[in-house]
């Protein structure tokens, strides 16, 4: 780049990330994409499950009645409407929940969990939990798992209020 102006952006406005914001970024993502792989490989494989269905599953279960309306489901997954009812689509077709209309007012959907997608999830619960265990939590000791708890709700929070 050269020093006078020109429609290329300066390269010092832009923050770049030192060697350790970079160390830690890199770590970030890679770890991350190998959790959620091996956890959804793991489900795959035991249950025939994937970790989004898992997640849509475990949510449900802790509702009452074992249901909730569609677009909240949507926000607490952090998941756009549209991607949700796709997902929604196959678990239905898999007899894992099913859609219902909101009778108080007609117009909201809910998802239910269904005795069968029930099922499905207590099979699943002990190796998910496992992966859980074994791929995270074991290898953090109490205050550092407190640590990176405070650090994470931080930074979800932060991209919370971008959206």
């Amino acid at each position: 780049m050269t020093d006078h102006a020109s429609d290329e952006p300066e390269a010092s406005s832009t923050p770049w990330l030192d060697e350790s914001e970079q160390r830690f970024w890199r770590a970030w993502i890679l770890s991350s994409t190998l959790l959620e792989n091996r956890l959804n490989r793991d489900l795959q494989e035991g249950h025939g499950l994937s970790h989004g269905d898992y997640g849509v599953l475990v949510m449900l279960s802790e509702q009452d009645g074992h249901r909730m309306r569609m677009s909240a489901l949507a926000d607490v997954l952090a998941l756009s409407k549209s991607r949700l009812s796709h997902q929604i689509t196959r678990m239905e077709k898999a007899g894992l929940v099913r859609r219902d209309g909101d009778v108080s007012d007609g117009r909201g959907i809910f998802a239910t969990l269904t005795p069968h997608g029930y099922e499905r999830l207590v099979a699943a619960a002990p190796t998910h939990v496992t992966g859980v265990r074994k791929y995270v939590v074991d290898l953090l000791d109490a205050e550092e798992r407190a640590q990176a708890a405070v650090f994470m709700e931080r930074v979800a929070a932060g991209l919370r209020e971008c959206s």
